[in-house]
C-alpha cells in the first residue's frame, strides 16, 4: 500500500508538469498569433518547469 500511495505521489506531479507545460505552450501559441515579441522576454513561457527559489 506504500507503494500504491508514492505512485499517486509520482502521478500527482507528473500531471502538475504536464499542466504547467500545456499552461505555458498555450499562452506561447495565443502570444504567437498576435506576434508578440515579449513571449520570448518571459520565463514562465520558456522555463515553465523553474520556478524561483
Amino acid at each position: 500500500m506504500i507503494a500504491a500511495s508514492n505512485a499517486a505521489a509520482v502521478f500527482a506531479r507528473l500531471i502538475g508538469r504536464a499542466r504547467r507545460i500545456a499552461e505555458a505552450e498555450g499562452a506561447s501559441r495565443s502570444l504567437a498569433r498576435q506576434e508578440a515579441p515579449r513571449r520570448w522576454r518571459r520565463a514562465n513561457l520558456l522555463w515553465p518547469l523553474f520556478t524561483k527559489g
